[in-house]
């Protein structure tokens, strides 16, 4: 008996916690006052509310409320980063380093500077989907202005080692700017400590509301500024321009206060579950985990089964399950995941992942139905398939010659 729809795909995004819907009803109706209009009591309450919203988002990263300003996401926070640092310190330097498995929210806008006459190094990672500290030393010049690496990757969930990179920016006196929106609210994130001068995450990747997100720009050792990229009012300190949306901040609020109290437990359990789902999977033959499993986040796995078409498989039980193969932002294209295969997993695996994120309302008996329907889909796709009998039989696939008709 089939359960009703399994969500496991929380890295995309996550349903908004029941506790942060009923903190942001009444900013809809009752205060429904615009945070900028400052001469009458509607006004006010909505400011208040911005400004204590504005405290427990900076208490989640250890910041000084100051050092937060609100987005509509962080695919915006990136943009503002990179555009405003780029901007910014442009007589300093013109040159960016990132890296190939970054979101696409940051490859995109490097690729946009580029174009603005910015130089940017795109470095590989490792097979495990780590950076060698060694190589991103080593990519440093003296017009290097900027270093952008995320916290944790988006669909293998690998921790970068962000202590190792915020020492080698300080040493160069570069800035480092990290996109931490699937880091910040599961594990504990404090850029200050880590050297961390710019960093973007998200409402909704945290069980809050989505269209809402935040740039933290460190204010002290070093000052940080970004140029504004929405023009018109001068709101959040100058940096970014426009109507807050009061509910959505509220609601950004609750989830980051709930987050810092509940993340440990959360993490627990739920690696605990991705532990089970994995062991459960991995009884199938030529199953591979991808990322390396010592630095990830607790609550993702990203597991290749060969020469099993990873949209096909999701066919077999796409109605129950949520799922990805790939990123949300690039499962539209059928091209197999840039990041898999960055990680150098060729075709016959990048084309077989799945991503499975488990989150905060995750539970036991999901993971259970989750093993049994992806094994039997594995199953029944293997027998049907011709290329894995060839395998089976030991015949080397690389030398085939495929006929195009």
């Amino acid at each position: 008996m089939a359960l009703k729809k399994i969500y496991l795909d929380n890295n995309a995004t996550t349903p908004c916690d029941p506790r942060v819907v009923e903190t942001m009803v009444p900013y809809f109706f009752e205060h429904h006052g615009n945070a900028a209009s400052r001469s009458h009591p509607f006004g006010w309450e909505a400011e208040e509310a911005v400004d204590y919203a504005r405290e427990q988002v900076a208490n989640l990263i250890y910041a000084d409320s100051k050092e937060i300003i609100f987005t509509s996401g962080a695919t915006e926070a990136d943009n503002l980063a990179l555009k405003g640092a780029y901007e910014m310190y442009r007589r300093k330097g013109n040159h960016i380093i990132t890296l190939t498995t970054e979101h696409k929210a940051v490859i995109d806008t490097c690729h946009k500077l580029e174009k603005q006459g910015a130089e940017i190094t795109f470095l590989d990672v490792e097979r495990d989907g780590l950076v060698d500290l060694k190589k991103l030393e080593a990519a440093i010049k003296p017009n290097t202005i900027m270093i952008s690496v995320m916290w944790a990757n988006n669909e293998t969930g690998v921790i970068q080692p962000m202590k190792g990179i915020g020492e080698i920016c300080k040493k160069h006196g570069v800035l480092f700017f990290s996109d931490g929106t699937q880091a910040v609210g599961k594990i504990p994130t404090n850029p200050r400590e880590l050297g961390i001068h710019l960093m973007a995450f998200s409402a909704h990747k945290m069980y809050g509301p989505k269209g809402v997100g935040a740039l933290y720009v460190s204010r002290k050792n070093p000052r940080v500024k970004v140029t504004a990229q929405v023009d018109g009012g001068g709101h959040e300190r100058g940096m970014r321009s426009g109507t807050l949306n009061v509910p959505g901040i509220v609601g950004f609020g609750k989830a980051a206060e709930i987050a810092k109290k509940e993340m440990a437990q959360d993490a627990e359990r739920l690696s605990g579950l991705r532990d089970k789902l994995e062991k459960g999977l991995c009884q199938l033959e030529e199953t591979y985990i991808n990322g390396n499993v010592d630095h990830r986040m607790p609550h993702v796995a990203n597991i290749s089964f060969k020469h099993v078409e990873g949209e096909g498989l999701m066919m077999t039980f796409n109605q129950e399950i949520a799922l990805s193969s790939g990123s949300a932002c690039t499962s539209a294209s059928l091209e197999p995941s840039y990041v898999l295969i960055a990680l150098g997993l060729g075709d016959d695996l990048a084309h077989s992942s799945l991503r499975f994120s488990l989150g905060r309302f995750s539970t036991e008996e999901e993971v259970d139905y989750t093993i049994e329907a992806i094994s039997k889909g594995v199953n029944h796709m293997r027998d049907l398939s011709p290329i894995w009998e060839m395998f089976k039989e030991g015949v080397d696939l690389t030398k085939i010659e495929w006929s195009e008709h």
